[in-house]
């Protein structure tokens, strides 16, 4: 009866010594460093997330604002004008890049005209050609930055994790070894740590991916966007500014 009366404390206090709270706590210095960074990851992770689902959804409602007044303005001017309204809009200065070539080329070639005579067609479209996609670039670098993280932690999380998992069973090991016994009372603690790692590997991990390759279809799409109004502001300006080669 004593016999029976001590395996059931036994086995409460293995049930209390194994859950996940308590693993950390009594995990050894490597796993809780491992899991902390770990943490900091998925803390850094989630702020990358929301921070970057905010700016997509400003710059994505911006472009389509200025687009719209683009295609329904009459002069060049006037958009220059409205352009001002959508801080946040890729496409608006993509659209102040070209503009400002434009104006650049044009004052070369009314500086060298002659007062008489009827206005001079432009030469030098390459140039706000090279404008639009340097602005187009820069846009895309700064909607990249800081997705960089969100692949790290996607890559690095699990693995990390199976580190601290790994440190962990080698610490149930040692103390079989140690105590000439492989009851669950004895390995418990060391196998809980471990699989806590791998969960809060995976935890980090699995978000920063999905969010990853979500940011990265968005801004895809954006570029390409900006591409093809890049294109079609380039023939506007081909067709009423410039000689045809």
């Amino acid at each position: 009866m004593n016999f029976a009366h001590a395996a059931t404390e036994s086995t409460a206090q293995v049930t209390v010594n194994t859950n996940a709270w308590h693993a950390i706590l009594t995990a050894s210095p490597i796993v809780q460093i491992t899991l902390l960074i770990l943490v900091i990851m998925s803390v850094v992770s989630w702020a990358i997330i929301f921070s970057k689902k905010r700016a997509f959804a400003k710059l994505e409602q911006q472009d389509k604002s200025f687009l719209d007044e683009f295609w329904s303005a009459e002069s060049l001017e006037d958009i220059q004008e409205k352009s001002k309204n959508f801080p946040q809009s890729s496409a608006a200065k993509v659209f102040i890049s070209g503009y400002n070539e434009l104006q650049k080329v044009a004052s070369r070639v009314l500086k060298a005209k002659d007062d008489e005579g009827p206005p001079p067609s432009l030469h030098g479209a390459d140039n706000i050609e090279r404008a639009l996609y340097r602005s187009i670039d820069n846009e895309v670098m700064q909607l990249e930055s800081r997705l960089t993280v969100l692949a790290t932690t996607g890559s690095t999380g699990p693995f990390i994790g199976l580190f601290g998992t790994v440190w962990g069973i080698m610490g149930s090991f040692q103390k079989i070894g140690a105590m000439k016994s492989a009851s669950l009372a004895v390995v418990a603690p060391g196998i809980s740590e471990a699989l806590v790692a791998t969960a809060i590997g995976l935890a980090a991990a699995i978000p920063a991916v999905i969010a990853y390759n979500h940011f990265i279809n968005r801004l895809r799409r954006t570029e390409i966007r900006l591409n093809n109004f890049s294109s079609e502001y380039l023939n506007i300006v081909k067709r009423n500014f410039f000689k045809e080669s």
